[in-house]
Order: structure tokens, then sequence, then C-alpha cells
């Protein structure tokens, strides 16, 4: 029998069911979830997951999904060279999310609608209901591609009691931006509307150090962006509701430099080229200056609509949630990190991606007796448009010419030996501005049918069993360039020179006006197996079985193996088996709520992508097992208190065979999976008078050390530490309040993400966590 060890549930301030008690302290028992795709108390959810409601999101200033996991035990979420390559991994599972061919691990649904990676999911949430952290493998209900868990977010829809309120925020680092929200009857009774309005603003979090250019901005990683969110929630008649939600965002901003932890032996190399030495000489990352002479711009459109039609057929609930949904990111990038003009990715369309999705999700479901069941049907179509470049800079013959000639004699090189490798005159070889220019078409169509039953034996077993049946095909195309047809490779292998810095995948040319096409199909079986005993009236017990899968995929970058590009770059699905036991139990006058849980996740064919220092390495990993402990509580002990917290053991590896290209990873424990992690939230509310309540939050969040590199080289390990927020609030009864607030307030210096810098061996660089900041916000509500 498998290992089982335990884990549990953390809790907050959920959605409240309509029949709460009106009066005295808020029962842990009234929060309700929809883990299960319908309304019910989390207290008998049988599943391992934490969820944080509107009062505690406000007051930890959550916005987006990377601020939600100060909240959340076992959840990291974090970025890298763009805010739109973001992953989230739970229980240290999760998928590297810069290449788009690859599909998320954790899967993001919105109001019930799938958003397709983590990056696109990355946004201003808006006024949030609350928000659910499904742990491990959901097998049966969630959309697609739930193999490591599921965030759910609810919005908040309409209502008939009109409201009006507005936000006001100021703080360091230039922030300064605002929310309107309106919500009430358009029609009493019968069609209700709500609008949400938001503008944010920050300056950059790092000063730049330009070179020669042609960059001209001196700082990075701001914030700017609109968001406008639209419903209508139509009452057609008792049994029949209507609810429509439109959203529209962009955002106009500039991430992301990396700064040097270690600075290797090539600095003196660069500083020929560079005016302020092309790198910190001797770095101090935390001083937050970076290098970069070429644009980081990232420019994002993010729009969609969404119909939600709920109907009591009498025999059963029919729901319906038929979506649509358009992103689209341009960015642009320093692909050196120095300010010398190595190489770049410009900002002109070139480097982009866009998500064109249209879902249909269809479910039934009902009690008759001892019997509670659902069933439905997803259906999906994804067109995903992807376009690649990297250009040669100024200097980047020079540097490579400097950089393979080098010796203890000649430290610096000969800037013309490229010329002599290739026989073409000096600086002929590679031309500023020539290089690789790629397009990929990738559609995917997507059908499953599902259906999940719970069956009371007694009063006190369930036997509930899950099935998904998913049927998927994905059609490619791939159309390759060289706009300067790769000259320098073509030309040194015609001399005999045989060099894999010259022949590198944006220089081979054997991908001169390439094109590929491919296509995959994947059926497979999910589903879960789960029994559940009530032990006593506030104690249950439950353990499940569950058989989760993310759908196989295609490479969308150039890989090629001794300078021959590879006939196919398709990969497997990846699957995921997963046990859990645990028990959930009210106590103290239902006023805390507590749960253990055992987990053990086995994973085949892990979808990796990893950066080995110049380009991506994507591999089928056979096996990563996990297996930990979480335990977590809600307490609400006196009135005007509550609390909140969790910890997470999570022992998540590698299998032992070796992985090719990757030598380091066998056996050892994943990149970003603490062995423990902990989070602590709580708020005291009370009166001081004149009508005014002061209130206090404070967060908390703890990681072990992990490492932040897919190759798991020891150098970029990232220390223990905590980050803590915290927040302190004067009220005038629900009229208006004014709020002082800090984010990582002990100004905790750590690093999201590190990685070798292209063609600077001994050169270390990373992408930080954003460092201390403070301001002031004000509320109206009306």
């Amino acid at each position: 029998m498998p290992l089982l060890v335990f884990a549990a549930p953390a809790f907050a301030e959920g959605g409240f069911a309509e029949d709460a008690a009106t009066e005295g302290p808020i029962q842990v028992s009234e929060i309700v979830v929809t883990a299960q795709r319908r309304e019910a108390p989390l207290a008998a959810t049988p599943l391992s997951l934490t969820v944080v409601g509107q009062p505690l999101l406000t007051e930890a200033g959550v916005r987006d999904i990377k601020d939600l996991q100060i909240l959340t035990p076992g959840l990291v979420v974090a970025s890298t060279s763009n805010q739109t390559f973001t992953t989230a991994r739970i229980r240290g599972v999760g998928t590297v999310g810069d290449n788009p061919g690859l599909e998320s691990s954790v899967g993001v649904m919105i109001d019930g609608v799938y958003r397709p990676r983590n990056g696109v999911a990355l946004g201003d949430l808006g006024e949030v209901e609350r928000v659910e952290v499904l742990k491990g493998p959901q097998a049966t209900l969630f959309g697609k591609n739930t193999s490591a868990g599921v965030i759910n977010v609810v919005t908040a829809g309409p209502s008939f009691t009109p409201r009006v309120a507005g936000e006001a925020t100021f703080g360091d680092y230039g922030v300064k931006g605002g929310s309107v929200s309106l919500t009430g009857p358009l029609v009493d009774e019968v069609l209700a509307g709500r609008l949400y309005v938001a503008a944010r603003r920050r300056d950059g979090l790092y000063d730049v150090r330009t070179g020669d250019g042609p960059r001209t901005e001196t700082d990075d990683q701001n914030e700017h962006y609109d968001t406008l969110r639209g419903q209508l929630l139509w009452r057609a008649t008792p049994d029949l509701t209507a609810r429509l939600t439109a959203d529209w965002t962009e955002r106009d901003e500039r991430c992301c430099v990396g700064v040097q932890l270690v600075t290797g032996g090539t600095a003196p190399l660069l500083a020929t080229f560079a005016p302020d030495g092309g790198v910190a000489a001797t770095p101090n990352p935390w001083a937050r200056v970076a290098y970069s002479n070429r644009d980081t711009n990232t420019r994002i459109r993010d729009r969609g609509l969404a119909l939600h039609l709920s109907a009591d057929l009498g025999w059963a609930q029919l729901d319906s949630t038929t979506a649509v949904r358009d992103w689209r990111g341009v960015i642009s990038q320093d692909w050196d990190f120095t300010s010398a003009d190595l190489a770049y990715r410009p900002d002109d369309g070139s480097w982009s991606n866009r998500f064109r999705t249209l879902t249909q999700e269809v479910r039934l479901s009902g009690e008759r007796e001892r019997l509670d069941w659902s069933a439905g049907l997803f259906l999906a179509d994804e067109k995903l448009t992807r376009r690649d470049s990297l250009f040669y800079g100024a200097d980047y013959e020079g540097y490579v010419s400097r950089l393979l000639s080098r010796s203890a004699a000649n430290p610096l090189g000969n800037p013309a030996h490229v010329s002599t490798l290739t026989g073409l005159p000096v600086g002929q070889s590679f031309v500023e501005g020539q290089g690789q220019r790629d397009r990929y078409w990738q559609t995917t169509q997507s059908a499953a049918l599902f259906a999940q039953a719970s069956y009371a034996v007694t009063d006190r077993l369930s036997l509930t069993g899950g099935l998904r049946r998913t049927h998927e095909t994905k059609d490619m195309s791939a159309a390759y360039e060289n706009t300067d047809g790769g000259r320098a490779c073509a030309a040194a292998l015609a001399n005999g020179v045989v060099s894999g810095t010259l022949c590198l995948p944006w220089s081979n040319p054997a991908f001169n006006n390439l094109t590929r096409a491919e296509s995959v199909t994947d059926e497979a079986w999910t589903g879960l197996a789960r029994a559940e005993f009530k032990a006593t009236e506030g104690t249950r017990l439950y353990a499940s079985w569950s058989r989760g899968r993310k759908n196989g995929g295609f490479n969308l970058d150039r890989a090629q193996t001794n300078r021959v590009p590879d006939a196919s770059t398709a990969f497997p699905a990846e699957s995921a088996e997963a046990w859990e036991a645990g028990v959930k139990s009210i106590l103290l006058d239902r006023r805390l709520l507590v749960g253990a849980a055992a987990f053990r996740q086995t994973y085949e064919d892990f979808q990796l992508n990893t950066f080995l220092g110049t380009t991506f390495l994507v591999r089928s990993i056979p096996e990563v097992r996990a297996k930990g402990v979480e335990a977590d509580f809600m307490f609400l002990p006196v009135e005007g208190l509550s609390l909140q917290g969790g910890v997470t053991y999570a022992q998540t590896e590698y299998g032992d065979a070796p992985v090719a290209g990757l030598p380091l990873l066998a056996g050892r424990r994943l990149n970003f999976a603490p062995l423990w992690s902990g989070s602590l939230a709580g708020t005291y509310e009370r009166p001081v008078g004149a009508g005014l309540t002061g209130r206090v939050t404070l967060a908390a969040k703890y990681s072990s050390e992990y490492n932040t590199g897919s190759d798991l080289d020891p150098i970029k390990s990232q220390p223990g530490h905590w980050l803590v927020d915290g927040r302190v609030a004067l009220a005038k009864d629900e009229a208006w309040s004014v709020e002082l607030w800090g984010k990582n307030l002990f100004d905790q210096d750590y690093r999201q993400v590190a990685f070798g810098a292209p063609f600077q061996a001994g050169t270390l660089g990373a992408f930080l966590g954003a460092p201390r900041t403070v301001g002031v916000t004000l509320r109206v509500v009306r």
C-alpha cells in the first residue's frame, strides 16, 4: 500500500450560506465553497484545499494569483524573464511557463472559465468573492490539464442591493491607482448589473544602466494597466437565471531585467563594448541595478465574454458556461542581460503569443434519496499563435570572437576571430538586426464527458466515484526563417570548421525556410474513488484515489541534435496518480476548524522545460514523486479576531533514472519545491469610539530552502525566508476607511528565479522578488 502522510486544507473567510446566523460571531461551519462545482460547506468537502474569502483577500492586498501565495501553504508562483511567463506550483509541482507549447499543471479557473496558461491568468482579478486552491490532481470536474491542482476564482456577481464603492491607493515607488465599482438593480428583482473599473500605475523597481542604448528608459518592472469588468444578471423566472460577464484589460509595462548574483570571467570582455562595464563588476543584486541596453516592453491585451445559465429543472440543476476569450502579449527582451549590444528580441511584434479560446461546459446535477450526482460535457477550441525572434546586436560578432579566442596570453581575445573561421569580412558574419524569425500555429480541440456520483451507504458512510473521458487533437505548423540565411555557420562549415557556438539554433542554416506540420491525438480516462465516514457530528474522515492527466503537445521552439533539426517536437502526455486520506473536524462550539490529510502523488512523463544558458531544453521526465504533510486551521477565538494558518511538508523529487542533458536531476528535489512552507494570517477588529472601528491584519509566509533553477545547479538555491505583509485601518461604519499598508514589511531579499547568463560562463543572474513597498488606501462606500 502506498505510503500516506498527513496533510490538511487551510481555511479563511469564504462565502457564507444564505441561512447563516445574522447575529453573534460567524461560525466556521457556515463557510461555503464550490470545490466540487456546487455549493457545499467547507467542513464537509472531502478535499485538501485552501479557501480565502473577500475580507482577507482585501486586507492582504491580493489582486492577482501571485499575491495569493502568501496566504496559501504549498503554493509558489514565480515569473521569469517576463510577467507572461508565470508558473504556479502546488506541493512543488508545476510547469515552467516560458514555452507556451507546454500547458500548465496547475489549472486556473475564473468564474468557471478555464485559462490556457498561468501567465494568461495573471491580471487584476477585480472584485472577488473567494479563491479556492485545490491541491493535487482534480481528475473529473475541472476543465482540463489539472494534474497538480486548481486555482478556482469566484468573482462577485451583480446584486439587487444598490452599492457604489471607490478606492484610491498611493505609495512609494510612485504607486498610484484606484477603482470604482457599482452594482444594483436595473429592473427590480429581474435585472441587475455590476461594473468595475480600475487603473494602476507604479514606477520601476530597478534602476537600469543602458550602455550605448538604444534603450532610453532607466527603470524596469513598472506597473501600468487598466481594467474594465461588466456583468448583467437576469432572473428570467424563479427557476432560470442568466449571467453575462465581459472584461477587458490592457497593460503597457517594462519587465523584466535580471541582475547579477555572481559575475564571471567574461566581465572584462563585456567592458570592451559597454561604457558602463556591461555588467556589475562587484555584484550587489539587492541594490536593484540592472544592465540592459535594449527595451523590455510588455504590451498585453486581454478580453473575454462569458454567458452563464442556470436552470432548475425540478429533477436536476442545469448549469451552462459559454466563453470566448482573446489574449495577446507582445514582448521584447535584452537577451544577454548586459548593457553590451549582444542579442535582443525587438519590440515589433516578432516575439509574441496570442491565445483565442472558445469553451463550452454543460453540467447536470441533482440529488435523489441517498444519491448525489453530477454529469456533463466540456468542449474547448484553442488557437495559439506564437512568434519568436532573436536578432544579433552590434557587438555579437566581436564578443563571440573574443570569447572563442581568449587565452592566458591574450585574455581579451581577438575581436576578428570569427572572421578567420568563416572567411567573411569582419562585421559580416553576424550582422546587427539579422537573425532568427519563426512562426508557430497550433490548434487544439478538446472534448470531455464526465460524471461523478456519491452514494450514502449509511447515515455515516458515503462512497464517491468519478470518471472523465477526454479526447484531444492538436495540429501544429511551424515556419522557420534565418533572415541572413545562417551565413556564419554555413561559411564556417564550408571552411571545414565545426563550431557549436557558430551553429547554435538561431544561426543554423538547416532551419532556412524550413516548415513543419505535425498532429497528435490523445484519448484517456481519468477519475477518482473516495470513501467518507462521519465519525461524529463534527468530524469526517475520508480516503481517496485519483488519476489525473495533462495532455501532450509540441515544443514551440527550435530544437536540434548535432546541428540537425529534430524530426519531431512532440512530447507525450503527463499523468498523475494520487492517494489522499484525511480528517476534518469542527471544535470549540463551531469556532475552530482543523484538518489533516495524507497524500502521495506519482507523475509519469513529467513535462519539464529548462534553460541551459543559451537554449531551452524540453524533456519528459519518466517519474516524479510527491509525498508530504499539511496541517491547517481556522480559528475564531473571540469576537473580532480571526486566525488562519497552515504548514506543508512536501517531499517532491525526480525519479532515480538519469535525464539526458540534465545530470543533476536524478533522485533530487524539484526546483521551487521547499520541504517546508507555512502561512499564518490574522485580523483583529474592534470599536475605538465615535462610531469608528480599528482593524489590524498581518499575513506571513515561510518557505524553507529550495532551488530556483530547473537544472538544479546548487548555486541557484534560495535560502529559507519569511515574507510578511500588514495593514492597519480606521473605518467609519461601512462608509469609509483609511488604511496604511505594507508588503514585504521586513524588506526580505529573495530571488524568484536564478539563471545562467547567456554566453557568460560563471555569471549567474536572477529575477528578484519585490522589495518592501508601503502606502495608503482610501475607501468609500455608498
